[in-house]
């Protein structure tokens, strides 16, 4: 199977996932177009790739690509997704958030043959959780702890006047369940709403997010009864250089990701 693939959004996780795909990393699958906000600025930062993409505005990635890797601003979830499913392509969301908020797109998928796969993310466990939601989960946990600068300029931190910039110990800012959290912490825990739709829901997966001064790395630990069993996994993710709010790992899963799609061999459900 060959396959092209466009990116919407050339920040931290955009422009890695680029470079490592012009370097040959996904075998049959070529990097054909990327957009961002701006046209300009995006040519410039993938000038000095291999195979040059077209650089073209969101809504037109579609009909460039059979894969749509979005990496932008949740902001503009609607401009890349819409499209996306509307003609029919495989659409993989890295605001998994703003997701919750299109679920519509799931029924539109039936109907246009678009598939959407979320991409594992900062997360661990998801075949697990997907394994255990064949049957029956009792309950589903996530803790999300972060070094401040990670949270600093979450829309609920700003709202509720939660100040994290002088922390000593680590300090819970919110607790609640992942519908909530993807509003309150857009940036930060989209891993909450990818664990919500592998398992039980966003309104029934709990989620606690803690600011801890202790910490150097993005800790996410998921915790889940069932009637298969019990697990408790957590990931220490390193933060990204250009961006401390998401992890190194998060670029490096959709190429995972991508790599199921063409492989003649996959290991985990």
């Amino acid at each position: 199977m060959t396959l092209n693939v466009a990116i919407a959004g050339l920040g931290a996780i955009g422009l890695r996932l680029a470079r490592m795909l012009d370097d040959g990393l996904v075998e049959g699958v070529t990097l054909s177009a990327v957009s961002a906000n701006d046209l300009e600025r995006a040519g410039q930062r993938v000038a000095g790739l291999k195979c040059k993409p077209k650089v073209v505005i969101l809504r037109e990635l579609p009909g460039h690509a059979d894969v749509i890797v979005e990496c932008a601003p949740a902001r503009v979830f609607a401009e890349v997704a819409g499209p996306t499913v509307a003609q029919g392509r495989i659409f993989m969301p890295l605001s998994v958030g703003a997701l919750l908020d299109h679920l519509d797109l799931v029924e539109e998928a039936r109907q246009t043959g678009a598939r959407i796969i979320v991409p594992t993310g900062a997360l661990i466990g998801l075949d697990t959780v997907r394994a255990m939601a064949v049957g029956e989960i009792h309950e589903v946990r996530l803790e999300t702890r972060k070094p401040p600068a990670g949270l600093e300029g979450a829309p609920y931190l700003v709202e509720n006047a939660i100040d994290i910039s002088n922390l000593t110990e680590a300090k819970r800012v919110f607790t609640g369940n992942a519908r909530a959290a993807a509003k309150a912490f857009p940036a930060n825990v989209n891993v909450a709403a990818a664990l919500a739709l592998a398992g039980i829901g966003p309104d029934l997966t709990k989620v606690e997010v803690w600011a801890d001064p202790a910490v150097n790395r993005n800790h996410q630990t998921v915790t889940i009864r069932s009637d298969s069993g019990e697990a408790r996994m957590t990931i220490a993710n390193i933060p990204s250089a250009e961006n401390p709010r998401t992890g190194r790992i998060v670029a490096q899963s959709v190429i995972a990701a991508l790599r199921r799609l063409t492989s003649p061999l996959v290991a985990g459900s």
